[in-house]
């Protein structure tokens, strides 16, 4: 489905002496992994259906230096912030929205004291708002009724108290929303996490992604929702190793509302 997909970048828009409504911060994942380039076509095609004006940076992104920062190097972090700083600021971005909460937590919480003030947006709490203010409007589909847990990212949920966005927009496809027995504030982390994901794992008789996904099997569900590109990378894996991947399917919240809409 290689549908022509309107991404402008700011630069585009520049030229163009316009100010998107949002800037879509892609992230590393979305970019780059194949699986979570899913996710972010999805959400473009959302954006394009409910006309929101919006704009990436393109090549002008660049990590927001979040695994940097959790891994320990302080000095890598401040110079990746710094750089996409002085980009944001030099477009006059204003509302920033992306579907990664470790960007999400990055771009809120850690660059204001760098000189990058805005308003940072997870994608549920904006396609929450698109559906809020009707811009856009989702019926289940073929999702009316299906089994559907959610996997709380820390960086979303813990470290940002969002927790409804995502549950909120489940609900709204007829899907019967079913809780792991830790969630919300409980939850328990994917494993993908503080830069995590790209060092081996520790000695151990379990991985922690295993752990999770017995959670979430436990609640049978037929599809288990996230809404972060590792804990998608990590569910998926946790299946894979329960060899039960064709009963489970992991998908991101955006992926739900672009496919019940059949975008």
């Amino acid at each position: 489905m290689s549908e022509s997909l309107i991404v402008p970048t700011m630069a585009e828009m520049l030229a163009q002496g316009k100010q998107p409504e949002v800037l879509f911060w892609v992230g590393c994942a979305g970019s780059f992994d194949d699986r979570a380039k899913k996710i972010t076509k999805a959400f473009v095609r959302i954006l394009n259906r409910a006309n929101v004006s919006f704009a990436v940076l393109g090549t002008e992104e660049s990590c927001t230096g979040d695994p940097a920062k959790r891994a320990g190097n302080e000095f890598l972090f401040q110079m990746q912030a710094m750089m996409n700083i002085e980009v944001l600021n030099g477009y006059e971005a204003k509302k920033i929205v992306t579907a990664c909460p470790h960007c999400f937590n990055t771009l809120k919480n850690e660059y204001p004291e760098l000189g990058g003030k805005y308003e940072v947006v997870h994608h549920t709490e904006f396609l929450k708002s698109l559906l809020d203010d009707g811009r856009l409007t989702i019926e289940g589909g073929q999702f009316k009724g299906k089994r559907i847990t959610f996997h709380d990212p820390c960086y979303l949920g813990r470290a940002n108290n969002v927790y409804e966005a995502p549950r909120d927009l489940i609900l709204k496809l007829d899907a019967e929303l079913v809780e792991m027995k830790r969630s919300k504030a409980n939850g328990l982390c994917c494993g993908a996490g503080g830069a995590q994901m790209f060092k081996d794992a520790e000695p151990g008789n379990k991985e922690i992604n295993v752990e999770r996904t017995e959670d979430a099997l436990e609640t049978k569900p037929e599809i288990i929702a996230a809404g972060c590109p590792f804990c998608n990378t990590m569910m998926t894996d946790g299946i894979k190793n329960k060899e039960r991947e064709a009963d489970v399917k992991v998908m991101d919240i955006a992926e739900l509302i672009a496919n019940a809409q059949d975008l």
